[in-house]
């Protein structure tokens, strides 16, 4: 019963789709604010609790010191993402990409423009929409499938989604895992990068491409291109998420004062206007904090946990336990970002029981999440580059095949245990363990 209140989200969520035929027609924030609700009409079995002390319980885990940490990284973000895209610095990045594609590498060229701008940006959404019109006319000119072009659009925006520091799913795994960035970004580029090349090789084998037609790029300013680039550099330095979002909106901003893209009211206007973006998530962060709290309270946690680990006897089926559960939160809610931050806990809770490494559970996470989310045709990806060229979503599914692949390199990951670094820590400390006894 202490886990009902997250499968009722789950439910109104479903039905909703089904009665409407369409999966994303429920508000994320009511259904999980009605979730919250419920859960506070529940008691731990065998108790009785005040309504106000549930209440209680529940504001100590929305207000959680690493969901407000969340909460303010997600609304710099959001402001981050907008002042980069009035000053045309998304713009700038995708035209200077373009000029050093050749034509017969067309379609691994676009993916990897997408894997750059996306892990520049670091959102899917805004390479997806930067990208997909140009996709298309290049499907269209080159006389190859435009759901192909799409897809391809689609993969390489998640593998930026998935790596880059400023993207909301890593602010969510590192956050809720407690580990820095550049580990985060380690552990995961070992199976991304793989899945990467293995897409470009597909890509070059099964698609012929008529080399005749030329693509018309366009004049860029390099001074645009800027704060991706401080972003980048400060992020693999290891500064702070908050130090890294702080200088990549400053110099943003710097930028677009100089260039003239907008007058200091207008810049503080712009820096709003992102961060209204990301208020529902921040929203939803904390109701899941607070929903999560009283799950733990009515032992629904130690339940799941217990149901998840009945056969696990290894870190390795901890590790599987992970991936299916962010795998099935992100089927049901369409966001890979509210999967990450919902599984983050009873993931943490893993890692202790079973030795799991955090930096690795940060890193599954958000593999498998991404991975989900670049393949269900009702999320929102998928659905913004149908909308270019009023086809299907699920037209495009099949062709998504980065990540379909991230997601084999995901299970391979686990079951061969790599990256190795993970390892050779346990090794060390099992050695360190075994000394410490004899002596």
């Amino acid at each position: 019963m202490g886990l009902t209140p997250i499968l009722l989200f789950v439910v109104l969520v479903v039905a909703t789709g089904l009665i409407t035929n369409d999966i994303t027609a429920m508000p994320i924030l009511v259904a999980f604010f009605i979730s919250a609700g419920y859960g506070l009409c529940l008691n731990p079995k065998g108790e009785k609790v005040s309504f106000s002390e549930k209440v209680q319980t529940f504001c100590k885990g929305g207000g959680d010191k690493n969901i407000i940490l969340l909460v303010l990284i997600f609304l710099l973000a959001g402001a981050f993402y907008a002042v980069t895209i009035d000053i045309g610095a998304r713009d700038a990045t995708v035209n200077m990409a373009l000029q050093f594609v050749p034509t017969a590498m067309i379609l691994p060229g676009l993916f990897l423009i997408c894997c750059f701008i996306s892990f520049a940006m670091g959102t899917s959404m805004g390479t997806i929409t930067a990208l997909s019109p140009i996709g298309a006319g290049l499907a269209n000119s080159l006389g190859l499938p435009v759901e192909l072009a799409l897809g391809v659009v689609v993969g390489g925006a998640m593998f930026g989604d998935n790596l880059s520091f400023v993207s909301d799913t890593t602010i969510a795994a590192t956050r809720t895992q407690g580990v820095q960035l550049k580990d985060k970004f380690r552990a995961n580029l070992m199976v991304a990068l793989p899945a990467c090349l293995a897409t470009m090789v597909l890509l070059l084998i099964f698609v012929d491409v008529d080399t005749s037609e030329l693509i018309e790029t366009k004049d860029y300013d390099v001074w645009r291109i800027l704060p991706y680039l401080f972003i980048i550099g400060f992020a693999l330095t290891g500064f702070n998420v908050i130090t890294v979002l702080a200088v990549g909106i400053a110099s943003a901003c710097v930028v677009g004062l100089l260039q003239g893209s907008f007058t200091v009211l207008t810049m503080m206007h712009s820096i709003q206007k992102g961060m209204g973006w990301m208020q529902d998530l921040a929203m939803i962060a904390i109701t899941i904090g607070g929903i999560v709290a009283l799950m733990h309270a009515n032992g629904g946690i130690t339940w799941l946990i217990n149901r998840l680990t009945k056969r696990v006897t290894s870190k390795k089926g901890a590790e599987f336990s992970i991936a299916g559960l962010v795998s099935f939160l992100d089927i049901t809610t369409a966001n890979n970002t509210i999967a990450i931050v919902t599984a983050g806990p009873i993931a943490s809770d893993l890692n202790e029981k079973y030795g799991v490494d955090p930096r690795r559970t940060a890193s599954l996470l958000d593999i498998f999440s991404c991975s989900f989310q670049g393949l269900v045709p009702y999320g929102a990806q998928l659905l913004s580059a149908a909308a270019v060229v009023g086809i299907s979503p699920l037209a495009i599914t099949p062709y998504c095949w980065y990540p379909m692949l991230i997601f084999v390199f995901g299970l391979l990951a686990i079951w061969f245990n790599f990256p190795t670094f993970e390892q050779k820590n346990d090794d060390e400390l099992t050695e360190a363990s075994a000394v410490v006894k004899s002596r």
